[in-house]
C-alpha cells in the first residue's frame, strides 16, 4: 500500500483514539452519574426530613449562638481557633444528646459520580450547625460508602482504615481487609467512611512521624473528626500552603486529638477540600491548588455534620 493511501487510515485511527479518549475521561470526570443505595439498615430509625427542618429551626430559634459558640437543649458547639507547627488550626468541641444528631450528606442529596457542591451548600441545604468536608467517596472507585444507614458501596479500599459510627454514635476503625461493608452494617453501623488512616485507637496515636497519605505532602490542610465519650465529639481543621500556616503532619494532627482526649481520631479528605462551616459562615481559609493559592471552596462528593 502507497504512503497516500495509509495516511487516511492512520488520521482516522488517530480521531478514533482522541475522541474515545475524551469520553473517557469525559464520564470518568465530568458527566454526572447517580446510584441507589444496594441494602439498608431496617431497624435504623431515620428521622423524616420534615421533622429535621421542624426540630432545627425550633433548636435555632431557642439558640444561645455567639461568634464562636452554640448552646440549645440538645447540643454545645465551641469553637476554638489554636496555633501549632507554625499552623493555625480550628478545634470544634461538639456534645450533643442523641447520637442521631451526628450525620452525613451526600452533594445535592445524591450519591453518585461527579456530583459535587460546596461544604457550606450543602451545610445550608440540611441546616447543619456545624458540617465539615467528608471522605470524598466520588473522587474514587473503591472504599466503603456507608452513610445514615444505608450502604452504597461495598467494594474495599484494601489495607486501609475505614472510620465506623455505630448506632449509638460510637467510633471504631476497622481495615477494609477484613470485614465487608454488608457485615458492618448488619452489625448496626450507621456511617462508614473510608480515607483514613487512623489517627488515635485507645486513646493513643495510631500514626507514625513519616506516615502520609499516597504521595501528599507532609504539612497540609487538614480534616478530621474524633469521639472523645458518649456523644461528645471533636473536629479539626487545620489551613496549610500558605505563608501563614504551613500546615500539619499527620503525626502533629494526632498530637492534637490524643492532647485533647480522643480515644478514637480518623483523618478525612484535606488539602483543598479542607472545609469547617459553623453557623453558615467558613472558619477556616480553604487554598486552591497545590501551591497554596487563597480560593474559594472547593467542591466535594459529601460532609460530615451536625
Amino acid at each position: 500500500m502507497s504512503r497516500h493511501k495509509r495516511f487516511p487510515w492512520f488520521f482516522s485511527a488517530l480521531l478514533l483514539l482522541i475522541c474515545f479518549t475524551g469520553f473517557v475521561l469525559l464520564d470518568t470526570f465530568v458527566v454526572p452519574k447517580t446510584y441507589s443505595a444496594i441494602a439498608t439498615n431496617t431497624t435504623t430509625e431515620a428521622t423524616s426530613a420534615t421533622e429535621s427542618i421542624e426540630e432545627a429551626s425550633s433548636e435555632a430559634a431557642e439558640a444561645v449562638i455567639t461568634e464562636n459558640s452554640y448552646q440549645d437543649d440538645t447540643m454545645s458547639i465551641t469553637i476554638s481557633t489554636e496555633q501549632a507547627a507554625d499552623t493555625t488550626y480550628y478545634v470544634a468541641d461538639v456534645q450533643v444528646e442523641s447520637s442521631d444528631q451526628l450525620k452525613t450528606a451526600f452533594a445535592e442529596g445524591t450519591y453518585g459520580r461527579n456530583i459535587k457542591e460546596t461544604t457550606s451548600s450543602m451545610a445550608a441545604a440540611n441546616q447543619a450547625v456545624l458540617a465539615i468536608n467528608g471522605d470524598y467517596y466520588g473522587f474514587r472507585d473503591t472504599g466503603y460508602v456507608l452513610r445514615n444507614g444505608s450502604l452504597y458501596r461495598d467494594t474495599p479500599e484494601e489495607d486501609t482504615d475505614a472510620l465506623v459510627v455505630d448506632g449509638d454514635g460510637n467510633f471504631s476503625i476497622v481495615n477494609q481487609s477484613e470485614v465487608s461493608a454488608e457485615t458492618l452494617l448488619e452489625e448496626g453501623a450507621s456511617q462508614v467512611l473510608s480515607f483514613g488512616p487512623a489517627l488515635v485507637e485507645d486513646g493513643e496515636i495510631a500514626v507514625t512521624s513519616d506516615e502520609e497519605v499516597s504521595q501528599s505532602m507532609s504539612s497540609n490542610p487538614r480534616s478530621a473528626i474524633g469521639q472523645i465519650g458518649e456523644n461528645h465529639y471533636i473536629v479539626i481543621v487545620s489551613d496549610g500552603r500558605t505563608d501563614e500556616s504551613v500546615g500539619l503532619s499527620l503525626y502533629q494532627l494526632a498530637e492534637i486529638f490524643e492532647s485533647k482526649g480522643a480515644t478514637v481520631a480518623y483523618n478525612l479528605d484535606g488539602g483543598g477540600s479542607s472545609t469547617m462551616v459553623f453557623n453558615g459562615q467558613v472558619v477556616n481559609t480553604p487554598v486552591a491548588g497545590a501551591k497554596g493559592d487563597s480560593g474559594s471552596e472547593r467542591s466535594v462528593s459529601d460532609i460530615i455534620y451536625f
